[in-house]
């Protein structure tokens, strides 16, 4: 990964986690965490970008995924971790 590939991930995982700790009840699929919570266009560029940080936030469980019946998978904050969330936003920003 490269230094500018890394602070656009950085980037959008920031993004992801403020929306988050904004409207704590929020859960969508990436296409609708692209279009919606990052008012992004849904590109193949823009949803690779946003797969990788909602990876890295699965990884640190500061976001929860879930399968629907649907069979589409579902992001949203993991509750447990909202205070350090918030924490979080407030000192990155």
């Amino acid at each position: 990964m490269t230094r500018g590939t890394a602070d656009q991930e950085f980037r959008t995982a920031y993004r992801i986690l403020k929306y988050l700790s904004e409207n704590p009840d929020a859960q969508d699929t990436l296409e609708g965490i692209v279009e919606w919570w990052l008012l992004d266009r849904l590109t193949e560029g823009h949803a690779a970008r946003v797969k990788e940080a909602l990876a890295e936030l699965v990884g640190a469980d500061l976001v929860l995924e879930r399968r629907g019946k649907d069979s589409r998978t579902y992001y949203k904050i993991n509750r447990r971790k909202l205070k350090d969330i918030s924490a979080l936003v407030r000192k990155t920003h």
